[in-house]
């Protein structure tokens, strides 16, 4: 009874790869959450991953306090009652779940980010990569489909691969999905090849830089890629913690905000 009796609201993160919906109450519990691939019109898919996510936590549209919607499509939002930038939401989801200042690394379908988060979860500063870097889950979905495995399955390959990773370059998406045919061409394994692609993105996410410890990763990549993760902490030398369920990170900072908003107002 007594988790009926907190407000609710929705978190949508639009994404370019994946819309994410979650539904949390104001002590910050998340009670219902859906992923979807976008596909199509946005707005189609933020009405399947609200619905879907409404459904997960049993209850109605209409017991929501209100809808927090991030996210590069996030104008596609049709209900939303607030809107919250990327950096920020990501900066108030991860700081839910870690609860004190951090390097925040968002590392997404579009393009990666490095967030200061101070010690009550505001977004500071962030910092982008290159243009021709950004594109990070449609260079992943690429090299999948030329590895001839599913997206889910990249990651398992290239942990087969030991320590021997094709080289695939860093500097450009359009550059590194090339490099993934050159590497097939000459007769690299799709396992180093996998491999390579995961160090490619950490090497992105290197060169941003700024990099003030702790540092913790969020983001759908980190999700389903962690070899991501891995390569990151040998490239800088620190330990990289991961925000739990990194995927849904901007979503819930999402519907937090919209308990935020009305605090204030």
């Amino acid at each position: 009874m007594a988790e009926r009796a907190l407000r609710i609201a929705a978190g949508i993160d639009v994404g370019t790869e994946c819309v994410k919906a979650i539904i949390a109450a104001e002590d910050g519990r998340v009670i219902g959450r859906s992923v979807l691939a976008t596909r199509g019109y946005f707005q189609a898919c933020v009405y399947e991953a609200l619905a879907a996510a409404l459904d997960d936590a049993q209850r109605k549209e209409e017991e929501l306090t209100g809808i927090g919607a991030t996210g590069f499509g996030m104008d596609c939002v049709p209900k939303a009652t607030v809107t919250i930038t990327e950096a920020s939401s990501h900066a108030f989801g991860a700081f839910q779940h870690i609860g004190h200042a951090m390097t925040l690394v968002n590392i997404g379908g579009r393009d990666p980010h490095v967030i200061s988060v101070d010690a009550e979860g505001r977004r500071t500063a962030a910092r982008g990569a290159r243009r021709c870097a950004v594109g990070l889950g449609s260079f992943l979905m690429f090299a999948a489909r030329h590895l001839d495995v599913s997206p889910t399955r990249l990651q398992e390959l290239a942990s087969a691969a030991g320590d021997r990773a094709a080289r695939v370059s860093s500097y450009c998406s359009v550059y590194s999905a090339s490099e993934v045919l050159e590497r097939l061409r000459e007769g690299a394994t799709r396992e180093e090849i996998a491999l390579g692609c995961m160090h490619s993105i950490a090497e992105r996410i290197v060169e941003i830089g700024g990099f003030d410890e702790p540092v913790v990763v969020c983001g759908g990549v980190v999700e389903y890629f962690p070899g991501v993760l891995t390569a990151l902490e040998a490239m800088t030398g620190l330990s990289v913690q991961a925000v739990p369920d990194a995927i849904f990170t901007a979503a819930l900072g999402a519907s937090l905000s919209v308990f935020q908003q009305a605090q204030e107002s």
